[in-house]
């Protein structure tokens, strides 16, 4: 098992890294559409509690992503890809980065900001507060999330539809480099020797 990246593949720690972030950000939008409509009660508050503390779960682990992409880089594209789709692939990269940031910290701000009771990350530590109370930050901060959300979901969709346009009408081995499971090269890679 190769654990850092290389110019042929992802490694590792970038794929569970990845597939983890997945998960979460599934179960944390999961959580997030429906606590709005379940009425106040311990299930309420147990759900709004674990939405939060996965957040900011999500946010150290993209925190330790980002690290790792930086220190271990990134696989060259696949041979053939034309440079446009290249550069397109790399800016929705950054984006995801960008908002998989933005969407815990916004999160974090709405709370800080609501006056809400203090947030224990999975009621354990309490989690400090980023600003004073304030009905503006809150309403703004709110929103921000709200749409966030959305542009996420856009993104995750430009990101998965371009990954099985890849697989399977290109057949390229773009998606199986970020599959688990995988253990070296595949023959398509440029790193291959049979």
């Amino acid at each position: 098992m190769i654990l850092r990246n290389t110019d042929a593949h992802w490694g590792a720690i970038s794929r569970g890294l990845h597939w983890l972030v997945v998960l979460l950000i599934l179960a944390i939008a999961g959580l997030g559409l429906v606590m709005d409509e379940l009425p106040r009660s311990p299930r309420w508050f147990w759900v709004w509690t674990a939405h939060k503390s996965l957040g900011l779960t999500v946010l150290g682990l993209a925190a330790l992503r980002l690290a790792w992409r930086l220190y271990a880089g990134a696989p060259s594209p696949v041979p053939g890809t034309p440079p446009w789709q290249a550069r397109v692939a790399g800016a929705t990269h950054w984006m995801l980065y960008g908002i998989v940031f933005a969407m815990p910290l916004s999160g974090w701000l709405y709370d800080s900001a609501s006056g809400l009771r203090p947030l224990r990350w999975f009621g354990g530590p309490e989690v400090p507060k980023l600003v004073s109370p304030d009905r503006t930050i809150a309403g703004v901060a709110g929103d921000a999330h709200e749409w966030l959300f959305w542009v996420l979901v856009a993104l995750v969709a430009l990101h998965a539809g371009a990954a099985l346009y890849h697989h399977f009408v290109l057949r390229d081995a773009t998606l199986q480099r970020m599959l688990p499971g995988r253990r070296g090269p595949h023959p398509q890679d440029p790193a291959h020797v049979d």
